[in-house]
């Protein structure tokens, strides 16, 4: 009986010290704006040296399969620098004011192409064949549920579970997350937030209306109010804020992101978190195979960098959607939230 309350005693003691999760994103300054252009370096011919006049009288003369030799023996022109890639995003300038694709869904197919070569600070990994904008895919479905396992750490460790609910009807919103810690963890160190964003959809995407939180069963003061009559946002206790278009809140932003045209050349947006309300800079780290026990899911790998970053991967082939979510906080703690099931629904 001594031997298995000592055993009780140190799971809690483990279970305490490596589980302190934090939920919201770090405050970055505003980084200056950022446009990069690619334009394919222009072909150049390797100029040949023209034969002399009796050779070319002589060939103008010769057998048809002479002519068709000499034109075979000529060099072909240079490849361009840039490869196409057959990722779905186009690469532009950013804006995050461009409307996305309202057309029928269409899964495109998963990308095998090599990424192009970074240019500047941000890794432009996915131009798309097409640049007329973001895919048919990246709509967001009428109804939706994501489960994640959520670990501490890179190794696997699970502390808990993580459930994403999304349902639109009739141009308004409404996305629901549950994160709670399970087995041993649970039990000596019970956790549970719900998180909230209600909004309408428009030609932008997601315009969030309210952000909200509960933990334990009860409502905190981590809020945010939009007022896009007045262009202000109150979070928290804080005093209004002046509101900035493309703003969203901390749940709203992952599914804002894959509706967005121009998200391969990475963007700004202004999220409130139901603490502060800030600037953050989405990166473009590249195309990636991501494993999960959902699936195995070509993705498009983004960063926000800063003290404590958040790093995302959108699955192509499931309009966008996150399929796993890794968070660094200020601690140095790493969390991670990867899928365990995806049901989509076009009906609400």
């Amino acid at each position: 009986m001594a031997l298995l309350i000592a055993v009780a005693a140190s799971l809690g003691v483990h279970a305490l010290l490596l589980f302190a999760p934090e939920f919201d994103l770090p405050p970055f300054p505003e980084p200056p704006p950022l446009r990069a252009e690619l334009k394919p370096a222009p072909a150049i011919e390797t100029p040949l040296e023209p034969p002399p006049k009796a050779a070319l009288t002589a060939a103008s003369k010769g057998p048809a399969k002479h002519r068709q030799a000499r034109a075979a023996a000529r060099p072909p022109k240079p490849a361009p620098v840039l490869q196409a890639h057959a990722s779905p995003l186009a690469v532009a300038a950013p804006a995050i004011d461009s409307p996305p694709s309202t057309a029928p869904a269409i899964d495109p197919p998963p990308s095998t192409a090599p990424a192009a070569a970074a240019i500047g600070p941000l890794a432009l990994a996915t131009p798309s064949a097409a640049a007329a904008g973001m895919p048919d895919a990246s709509r967001l479905p009428a109804r939706g549920t994501i489960r994640y396992r959520v670990d501490r750490g890179d190794q696997g460790f699970m502390i808990g579970q993580s459930t994403h609910d999304w349902v639109v009807v009739d141009g308004v919103y409404r996305i629901t997350a549950v994160t709670e810690t399970n087995g041993l963890v649970a039990l000596f160190k019970p956790f549970r937030i719900e998180l909230e964003s209600r909004g309408t959809v428009t030609a932008a995407g997601l315009v969030p209306e309210r952000f909200s939180s509960r933990r334990e069963g009860r409502a905190t003061g981590e809020q945010a109010e939009f007022d896009w009559q007045q262009m202000q946002v109150h979070v928290g206790q804080r005093p209004p804020q002046a509101l900035s278009t493309g703003a969203q809140d901390l749940l709203s932003f992952p599914y804002q992101l894959g509706l967005l045209p121009d998200l391969a050349s990475g963007t700004l947006m202004p999220v409130a978190t139901g603490k502060k309300y800030e600037q953050y800079r989405f990166e473009v780290v590249g195309d990636e195979d991501v494993e999960t026990p959902a699936g195995s899911f070509r993705s498009l790998h983004l960063r926000v960098g800063g003290v404590s970053p958040t790093e995302l991967w959108l699955a192509y082939d499931r309009s966008l959607l996150p399929v796993k979510i890794l968070h660094t906080d200020h601690k140095g703690a790493i969390f991670v939230e990867i899928a365990t099931s995806i049901e989509l629904s076009e009906e609400p």
